[in-house]
């Protein structure tokens, strides 16, 4: 499982890298598959750029406000590829501008062409855009039951501050209400997100927990990881896939 998470993250990194280096050659021809719209998205928020800069030392782009709570720790790490780079080497992304005044997509909801500087406001004032998110189907169970919902299942949706114990956090809500409140609070706290984990030490505070919270949870656990088993029984899955396969 591990392996091929590590081959998900080399895969989406190469992808990006060829992407940046097609972005500073000035290149905008889209790869099989895949539109302008998405050759011109910050990796962060999946969004076309808005305002984007770029990080010098390994020339990965984003939209200046989706870099900026990396901005604010002492020592950063690329979101994308995790090398540690200097918040003073990050710089307005000229060549990507230029670009998205120049280039078209079509809209997702009413096809019609728009330059990539127009598409975020373009696509909130959509109406196809808006009848495509009102006719998403709403979840609902595959099997109507009447039994309870079990009382010792471990919540991993929502989460409480570690330091002063605010409540219903989801992820993104925990960062953003502890970059807020406690940037300079030199307290040693446990992570509630790793702690709710099946492999989570809930006694195990880190000395950093604000660098921690952000760049060890910049994705959900969610996408990822199978809750119904523990680390050693996935390993021993995978294992098992392994041998049958060959």
């Amino acid at each position: 499982m591990m392996a091929m998470f590590r081959s998900f993250v080399s895969a989406t990194q190469l992808k990006q890298h060829h992407h940046q280096h097609q972005l500073q050659s000035g290149a905008a021809a889209a790869a099989p598959g895949e539109s302008i719209e998405s050759q011109f998205s910050c990796p962060i928020c999946l969004e076309v750029y808005h305002k984007p800069v770029s990080i010098a030392s390994c020339t990965h782009t984003f939209c200046g406000e989706c870099l900026q709570p990396c901005l604010q720790v002492t020592s950063p790490l690329c979101p994308l590829c995790r090398m540690p780079f200097d918040p003073k080497k990050v710089d307005r992304s000229s060549n990507v501008e230029k670009q998205l005044a120049s280039y078209k997509a079509p809209c997702r909801g009413c096809s019609k062409k728009v330059t990539l500087v127009k598409m975020r406001s373009h696509i909130s004032s959509c109406t196809k855009v808006q009848e495509q998110m009102d006719n998403c189907p709403k979840f609902v169970p595959v099997v109507p039951t009447t039994q309870p919902i079990p009382s010792n299942i471990p919540n991993r949706s929502t989460f409480v501050c570690p330091y002063c114990g605010a409540r219903n956090l989801d992820q993104q809500e925990l960062v953003k209400h502890c970059m807020e409140n406690h940037r300079n609070d030199p307290n040693k706290v446990v992570c509630p997100v790793c702690s709710a984990m099946p492999w989570g030490d809930p006694s195990y505070k880190s000395s950093n927990f604000l660098q921690h919270l952000l760049h060890r949870h910049k994705f959900s656990y969610d996408t990822f990881v199978d809750y119904s088993i523990d680390e050693e029984a996935a390993l021993q899955a995978a294992l098992a896939l392994s041998l049958s396969e060959n």
